[in-house]
C-alpha cells in the first residue's frame, strides 16, 4: 500500500514540476469596423501563470493576410510577454483569422482568434455626416 501511494505522489510531482502555463488578457481581438488601408497592428498580452520559463517554439496563421509575431525569449514565471499580429486592411468586408501557438505549455496547441469588418475609406464619414443632417 504504501509502494502505491509513493508511486501515486511521484507521478503527481512529476507532472505538476513541468506545469507551464498562460493566461491571455483576451484570447479574441474584435477589430469592429475599420476603413480599408488603417493601422491593422494589434497586441494580446499573456502572463506565464505556470512555474517554469515558457517558450513559444511556434505561431501560425490561416492565411497569409495575417502575420503573427511571438517572443524570442522563454518568459519567466510571473512575467508577462506578447503576441503581435497585423492584418492586412486592404481586403474589403468581414474577416475572421485563427492564429495557433505552439509552445512548452501543459497545453502545448493554443487558438487565438481576430475579426473585423473593414470599410471602404470614406464610407464611415459619409454614413456619419447623412446621419447628422437627419438629427437637423
Amino acid at each position: 500500500m504504501k509502494t502505491i501511494l509513493s508511486f501515486i505522489a511521484v507521478c503527481f510531482l512529476t507532472l505538476s514540476v513541468n506545469a507551464q502555463e498562460f493566461k491571455f488578457d483576451s484570447e479574441l481581438i474584435n477589430y469592429g469596423k475599420i476603413t480599408q488601408g488603417s493601422e491593422g497592428k494589434r497586441v494580446f498580452k499573456f502572463t506565464n501563470v505556470g512555474d517554469a520559463p515558457l517558450i513559444i517554439s511556434d505561431i501560425k496563421s490561416t492565411c497569409g493576410c495575417t502575420v503573427p509575431s511571438k517572443p524570442e525569449k522563454p518568459i519567466m514565471p510571473g512575467e508577462k510577454g506578447q503576441i503581435e499580429v497585423s492584418y492586412d486592411t486592404k481586403r474589403l468586408g468581414g474577416f475572421s483569422k485563427a492564429i495557433t501557438i505552439y509552445s512548452n505549455a501543459k497545453q502545448e496547441r493554443m487558438m487565438l482568434k481576430i475579426k473585423g469588418y473593414i470599410t471602404k475609406a470614406g464610407t464611415e464619414e459619409k454614413k456619419e455626416e447623412k446621419e447628422e443632417d437627419q438629427k437637423s
